[in-house]
């Protein structure tokens, strides 16, 4: 199951027998042109117990506000010791407005997973203060300037040019440079199973 699976972007990166896409309906993200294989009603997942051999659920947990209810349903229909793959951020700006209701730390996903029935198998940060502060200067720019200059093929380019290929280029630089600190850091990478 890809558990708020949108347009599906992953799926071609599995090879199972069926690759099932559920998604919820709200009016901060429409759904046209998306793959969506059922909606479920913001509570209950329409599957019998013990269903899936696996769950994707990837930039999704921000989007839901009453995530240790969603949590129970996932651990219900997923097989005993399936395993989920769960993405969300940590930092970023607010989107699907308002459908955009919270951020997590590490300690609070190893908490709601551990007493919502999962064990944490692997957890990983993606990003450190240096990428995060690039990422976020790039998305300043992104939201303030593109879609004033998209337009026009000669500013798209300088833009990307000077506010994308020259900020990614000085965070990698810097990276290498200074020291590492995660306390920061754009996403988190959670890989869990059903006990």
């Amino acid at each position: 199951m890809d558990f708020g699976c949108g347009s599906k972007p992953y799926k071609s990166l599995f090879n199972v027998e069926e690759y099932l896409g559920v998604d919820y309906y709200n009016e901060g993200h429409p759904h046209e042109n998306e793959q969506i294989d059922v909606f479920y009603d913001g509570k209950t997942l329409p599957f019998p117990d013990n269903y899936f051999d696996s769950v994707l659920c990837s930039e999704v947990f921000e989007h839901i506000f009453n995530l240790d209810e969603i949590l129970k349903e996932i651990n219900r229909v997923m097989k005993p010791g399936s395993q989920i793959m769960i993405t969300c951020p940590f930092v970023w700006n607010e989107h699907e407005v308002p459908y955009d209701f919270a951020r997590y730390t590490r300690f609070a996903l190893q908490d709601m997973l551990n007493k919502n029935g999962f064990e944490i198998l692997h957890f990983e940060k993606a990003g450190n203060f240096i990428t995060t502060i690039t990422q976020l200067w790039i998305l300043y720019w992104h939201t303030i300037l593109y879609k004033k200059i998209k337009k026009v093929s000669a500013l798209r380019i300088l833009y990307k040019g000077f506010f994308v290929i020259l900020p990614n280029g000085l965070g990698i630089i810097l990276n290498k440079l200074l020291r590492s600190e995660s306390s920061l850091y754009l996403n988190n990478v959670v890989v869990a199973k059903k006990n």
